[in-house]
């Protein structure tokens, strides 16, 4: 039991197998160690045992929040959703905003565990510190808008209002291994397989009524200091700044131009650093200012909602009508985000905007990541385009965004062999075709919207990733690109290993806390230690909040570890790096030097090729688990078979 402030000292443990619901209390040094959201569901996941398999009935799904999530803290709307990952292999927690963490916190939850599996589908309804399974066979197979409409009438509240509905659709449902879940119709926690997991489990939906258990701060003086000391960086920055800041006005998408001035927009399958380069090279009609936040904001955006907390507003809903096929398709969607322009944009070979807004909405619908979509469908084109695919009964032309937009639907559904071939993502694709030279993966997930051939940070951010290919783990375009918290040389790779850990384990404290990384482009560690102390009661300084970090980010790696990842995962595509293809104009002649940074990385990290000595392990008190094997004397020593 804990008795710190923000927890509500209360996990729902649901065994879906037997239908059974017990409830816990979290255990005070785990809340102290671990923070809570991703540190705390790591640790649970851990529990469960790093070799099951991720879509059997072994593997533990959680939904967790931190102490901070549905406060007053500055953007604190968000949920970790943690498992062992089936696209990757890999631990992976996977975050989405609205207000469904803060409903959960409100309804008297700290986290619901979901373990086993169900005979037959159902949803979970929580509610005033209880949860209740429910049938959901009349919503088998439904969209997730649809399904989020059905059930948040079920449990008499409204969407939106004093209800979250958590769903899968179809691309959950028949294990597609980037099926996500959706919150709200378009927040989602997209990355890694959360929504295959789920549907492995036959959980269809959770659905949150809201109770009125506000959590209050122990030490309300000093947490005030903090909330107004980060309200008024916040309100100051360039970027967060409400109805001014880039983010504010155009949304993550803000970063469409500068990505393409720099040459550091992955395009067409990452031949290309921008579009620029490839309209040069090939003379195509192509040109990613038709999909950036500009031009988004200035002819298709409707609304501009926003999460539990938060001022800035980055979210922004946009609504089109494109013909398809000789029909008009009328589409509103909220998720018009930069990684998803890109991946089904200009990394499939075009800048078509409406049509975009359209597979975002069907990508949401069918409860499939879009980064992880578009850029299958690029990785399929360039294998189309190799003659590697003759064999299948359709080949995939490049920006052929009609195809693009019906095969959302049938890779969700598996319908036919190329979309029963994209639905087991780049590795399970490349493994089938011999076409690992065709993957932008890394550990099995595929890369974002920043290329390291121009961010040399984001390479080594890529590659020692603990959950594939993640800008979100270390955001380290934050110094490459807006100089925040101090500008760097992108193209410079000496001491981006170090960046990169000190980024991973800000992160990591951020993501446990839980509350939005985009406020680490105004606040930081500062503005962290002092909400979190007067939430909470402790008296933590900077350094024992950043060694929580460093201890989830280790624990992650030691989970990994016991799965057989070591410094070989550690990579990237080859395309990337040297021999590879170099990079054009800005970027011209450019790729990324890996080897010299993970040296770097590894030594600021004490981990011997990719592996955490038991030594590390010892030094952050993490006692679970039976170590690698490994000493921080040996080298390039694989860890251990058990």
């Amino acid at each position: 039991m804990t008795d710190l402030g923000g927890f509500q000292d209360h996990v729902a443990h649901v065994d879906l197998s037997a239908g059974d619901v017990s409830y816990a209390g979290i255990d005070d040094e785990d809340a102290k160690k671990y923070i809570g959201a991703r540190g705390l569901g790591v640790k649970y996941v851990f529990e469960a045992g790093p070799d099951v398999d991720p879509l059997g009935p072994d593997n533990r799904l959680a939904f967790m929040n931190g102490p901070l999530t549905g406060t007053q803290t500055v953007m604190s709307g968000r949920i970790a959703v943690v498992t062992k990952s089936p696209l990757t292999g890999t631990v992976t927690d996977s975050h989405h905003g609205g207000w469904s963490g803060a409903r959960l916190k409100w309804s008297g939850f700290d986290g619901l565990v979901f373990d086993g599996a169900s005979d037959d589908p159902v949803y979970a309804v929580v509610e005033d510190g209880e949860v209740e399974l429910r049938d959901a066979s009349h919503v088998a197979g439904e969209g997730v808008h649809d399904t989020i409409d059905t059930l948040g009438e079920e449990v008499d509240g409204t969407v939106g209002r004093n209800v979250s509905v958590m769903a899968i659709g179809p691309g959950g449902e028949n294990g597609v291994k980037y099926a996500c879940i959706i919150n709200e119709d378009d927040r989602a926690s997209g990355r890694g397989g959360t929504g295959a997991v789920m549907g492995s489990k036959n959980l269809k939906a959770v659905v949150v009524k809201s109770g009125t258990k506000m959590p209050k701060p122990e030490k309300p003086d000093v947490f005030q200091e903090g909330y107004q000391q980060a309200m008024q960086v916040i309100q100051e920055s360039d970027v967060t700044a409400p109805n001014e800041g880039g983010l504010s006005l155009y949304g993550t998408n803000v970063l469409m131009n500068a990505g393409e001035e720099m040459d550091g927009l992955p395009t067409k399958n990452g031949k290309y650093t921008s579009t620029a380069a490839m309209r040069d090279a090939e003379g195509a009609d192509i040109d990613a200012e038709r999909v950036s936040g500009e031009n988004v904001r200035e002819n298709i955006l409707v609304d501009e909602p926003t999460c539990h907390s938060c001022p800035v507003a980055c979210k922004k809903e946009v609504e089109v009508s494109v013909m398809h096929k000789g029909e008009e398709l009328n589409v509103r969607t909220e998720s018009y985000e930069y990684e998803s322009a890109y991946a089904l944009g200009p990394n499939s070979a075009h800048t078509e905007r409406d049509e975009i807004a359209v597979m975002i909405e069907r990508c949401n619908d069918m409860g499939v990541d879009t980064i992880e979509m578009g850029n299958m469908m690029a990785m399929a084109m360039e294998m189309s385009e190799e003659g590697k695919l003759d064999d299948l009964d359709e080949q995939l032309d490049w920006g052929d965004t009609e195809r693009m937009i019906d095969l959302i639907d049938e890779v969700a559904h598996r319908d036919g062999e190329l979309p029963d071939a994209l639905a087991e993502g780049a590795n399970g694709l490349a493994e089938r075709f011999d076409a690992h030279d065709n993957s932008l993966a890394v550990k099995g997930q595929t890369i974002p919207a920043y290329d390291p051939r121009c961010m040399k940070g984001m390479g080594i951010a890529y590659a020692t990733s603990n959950r594939g290919a993640c800008h979100l783990r270390a955001y380290t375009p934050s110094a490459e690109i807006l100089g925040i918290p101090q500008k760097v040389d992108p193209y410079e790779h000496e001491g981006k290993g170090e960046l990169t850990v000190t980024f991973q384990d800000l992160h990591a404290i951020s993501d446990s806390f839980d509350i939005c990384k985009f406020n680490a482009f105004a606040e930081g560690i500062e503005e962290y230690v002092m909400q979190y102390n007067g939430m909470t009661g402790r008296d933590v300084t900077e350094d024992d909040l950043f060694e929580a970090g460093e201890r989830i980010y280790t624990l992650e790696r030691y989970y990994n570890n016991l799965n057989g990842f070591d410094g070989a995962d550690d990579s990237l595509p080859a395309r990337f790096l040297e021999g590879g293809i170099a990079g054009q104009g800005a970027s011209e002649g450019e790729y990324c030097e890996l080897p010299e940074m993970k040296a770097e990385y590894y030594e600021v990290r004490g981990w011997v090729d990719g592996v955490v000595p038991d030594e590390k392990l010892d030094e952050l008190g993490i006692d679970i688990g039976p170590g690698t094997g490994v000493s921080a004397g040996d080298s390039g020593v694989a860890p251990a078979d058990d």
